[in-house]
């Protein structure tokens, strides 16, 4: 053989290893795809934190490869530093540690100050189960229809985590449609609001939040974690991090532990979670027809959990007293985008009345789906697993 037969044979072989050799169409939409979430996440301020990782993730994961080659890159491949990293989410380690943070960030005062908040949270999770039966009509089995019902909850940590264990073949699916419908808080739930709401309840003025007591703070996390774990054993992981994160927060006297949880610990774990989920969505895998459905059903969930907190709070109103309604634009914050849901409550309600201001009062309901989402979670996991 000569020299330039030589050069010939090895370059051909070395193009064989390359993107552009085994490329393949449903790589190149779905790079597409992430540049998409990059671009809403930058241009649009969509959920940046979690929008960039998970679009750059799924660049990442839909970078070509020949996959005989033995390289140990890929992110489903034994050994491979993402695959490392992919072991959290598989895993189920993760979402607690995000809970953790979220507890250690989280104000629990517009709650204890008015506990039938809760009941608010509590409706907004009929977005689950409604999501799930609907999933089951679908064709879906039980565990997976559980999985993708958690999107209504609009929680990316929780639905990872209940699908990792129910449905581990759908996660990515289920994990970039929860993100992508937080992200979409600011354009769904408005139109729900204003077309389930009347311009006279939209003025609603309701009293101003009573302060909380230290000693109620530090209560609140004690007296919920055993409440909602004795209810619900199997959301133990979630639950048991939130109140553990808020714990530390209220006590006081581990300023520096919440501060690391809710920043630098919160932080790393969510650029890992992000970036695997993404990496996770690669082509063979996520161009289905299940993930269409999956889409269309988190949809549907997520306007539906959005509907029925502001419709019970409309129920709620028939109950009570003249001076102590509830304006139905918290109800949305029932789900638990939080903060982004009681935002949007009080933006709405500055759009109609510019000194009404309902940021305090919706932080109850919007913390309580957090609560809320977890339990069902937990619900979910115990009946199926």
């Amino acid at each position: 053989m000569g020299f330039t037969d030589f050069i010939t044979e090895n370059f051909n072989e070395f193009l064989t290893y390359t993107g552009f050799a085994n490329a393949t169409e449903g790589n190149l939409v779905m790079i597409v795809v992430g540049i998409i979430l990059i671009y809403l996440a930058i241009k649009k301020n969509f959920e940046p934190l979690l929008l960039i990782p998970i679009g750059l993730g799924i660049i990442l994961g839909n970078i070509p490869f020949r996959a005989d080659a033995g390289l140990e890159i890929g992110l489903y491949e034994d050994n491979s530093v993402l695959n490392i990293f992919y072991q959290g989410v598989r895993m189920g380690w993760y979402p607690p540690l995000v809970f953790l943070g979220i507890g250690a960030m989280t104000d629990f005062s517009a709650l204890i100050a008015n506990p039938k908040l809760v009941l608010i949270g509590a409706a907004a999770q009929f977005g689950i189960f409604g999501a799930y039966m609907t999933a089951l009509a679908l064709g879906f089995e039980p565990n997976q229809a559980a999985g993708i019902a958690i999107i209504g909850g609009a929680d990316g940590p929780t639905a990872i985590f209940l699908s990792s264990k129910l449905c581990p073949n759908l996660m990515g699916a289920i994990a970039v449609c929860a993100y992508s419908y937080m992200a979409l808080v600011p354009l769904i739930q408005p139109v729900v609001m204003r077309l389930l709401t009347t311009k006279k309840e939209r003025l609603i003025r309701m009293k101003p939040v009573r302060e909380v007591s230290q000693t109620e703070r530090i209560l609140f996390p004690i007296i919920g974690l055993l409440l909602t774990t004795f209810i619900v054993p199997s959301g133990l992981p979630l639950l048991g991090m939130l109140f553990f994160g808020n714990l530390l927060k209220e006590s006081g006297k581990t300023t520096r532990l919440a501060k690391t949880a809710g920043a630098a610990l919160n932080d790393i774990v969510v650029i890992l979670l992000g970036l695997t989920v993404g990496c996770s969505t690669q082509a063979s895998e996520f161009l289905t027809q299940n993930t269409l459905f999956i889409f269309l059903v988190g949809a549907c969930a997520f306007v539906l959990a959005t509907a029925s907190g502001v419709c019970f709070v409309k129920i709620m109103n028939l109950f009570l007293s003249k001076d102590n309604k509830i304006n139905p634009l918290i109800g949305n914050a029932g789900v638990s985008a939080v903060p982004m849901s009681a935002r949007i409550s009080n933006n709405l309600g500055l759009e109609y009345d510019r000194h009404n201001f309902l940021l305090m009062h919706a932080m109850g309901p919007n913390v309580a789906g957090v609560i809320g989402s977890a339990v069902a979670a937990g619900a979910l996991l115990g009946f199926l697993s």
